[in-house]
Parts: structure tokens; sequence; C-alpha cells
């Protein structure tokens, strides 16, 4: 699995490229996120290649999907 971790005001978030893979579960959103058994992060922002660009989807710790992100959008244009 590779990833990419970036951090923004105080944020950081783990960039992963979904363009060949499917989108995680909950659970290993959940266990990624985990600040003492998983690499620990505030969420996940998930590349996708759509039929219009690029796509964005940005996923919560808990595993829930985010409406928005302004750190998270950051660190994804630094990207």
């Amino acid at each position: 699995m590779h990833f990419w971790k970036y951090q923004a005001l105080g944020n950081d978030y783990i960039v992963m490229d979904g363009r060949a893979q499917a989108a995680p579960s909950a659970d290993l959103v959940r266990r990624i996120c985990d600040r003492h058994f998983g690499v620990g992060s505030d969420g996940i922002l998930w590349h996708e290649e759509t039929d219009d660009g690029i796509a964005l989807r940005i996923y919560n710790p808990d595993g829930s999907e985010a409406e928005k992100s302004g750190n998270g959008l950051r660190i994804f244009a630094r990207y």
C-alpha cells in the first residue's frame, strides 16, 4: 500500500492514490488512522479519477465520509 502523509496547520492527512484500487472500507480507514496501532492521521484523502477529471473523497478517522475539509483541500492541492 502506497501513501503519502502531509501536515497542514495542525492536521495530518494520509493521501492515497485510488485510481488503481477500490475505495477503502470503513474498518480499514479506522485501522489506518489509529494513532497507536496504525499510521495515525486525522483522515484519509482518496484521489480518484472520473470521466470529468480528478475527484477527491475525504474520510474521517471513524470511517465515515466527510463533505469537506479546508486543510484536507490544502494538503490535496500540495500533493
